[in-house]
């Protein structure tokens, strides 16, 4: 079994988070090395997954009050006062099967817990369909209280919330 290492994600990193977020954008979002360094100076998770030292995952997440100028980000923030916000998960499709996703996901959730956060939110696209990430996300106990188009109506996406325990 591979050893994973999951760690706070340095300026070192962003190269390869890029070009994971690259391999994904079609469910996540571009992403240019300065739009990188923004999310992450506003960013209160950022972690890397590192399997045999080499990057195989990195999740990106901020709290309330931030200046994200995200429309998902932006419609959890009008309505919830204290919450972490997922703005992207990305595993390599090398590394696929190895649960990292879930080792972040459990990570975040104990992030949240010893700040306090009560919930921690996201969205994930249901036109076009993720039925991988909508499977993931139930995993987790996450919750859909709306939905809302985007990408000048290109993308439909389902607001998620999950309840930290």
């Amino acid at each position: 079994m591979k050893k994973i290492i999951l760690r706070d994600a340095t300026p070192e990193d962003f190269e390869h988070i890029l070009a994971l977020n690259d391999a994904e954008v079609q469910q996540t979002s571009a992403m240019d090395f300065q739009k990188l360094r923004l999310l992450a100076s506003l960013s209160a998770y950022h972690k890397v997954a590192l399997v045999d030292d080499k990057i195989a995952a990195f999740l990106l997440a901020m709290r309330e009050n931030t200046t994200y100028e995200s429309e998902n980000y932006r419609w959890f923030a009008a309505r919830f006062p204290h919450f972490i916000y997922v703005d992207r998960i990305v595993v390599s499709a090398e590394f696929a099967g190895l649960k990292i996703g879930s080792l972040l996901y459990s990570d975040l959730f104990d992030f949240a817990r010893a700040h306090q956060v009560a919930m921690v939110t996201c969205e994930y696209n249901i036109q076009p369909p993720n039925p991988a990430s909508k499977s993931f996300h139930d995993k987790f106990g996450f919750k859909e209280i709306d939905t809302q188009w985007v990408a000048n109506g290109s993308k439909q996406v389902s607001l998620q919330v999950a309840e930290v325990n």
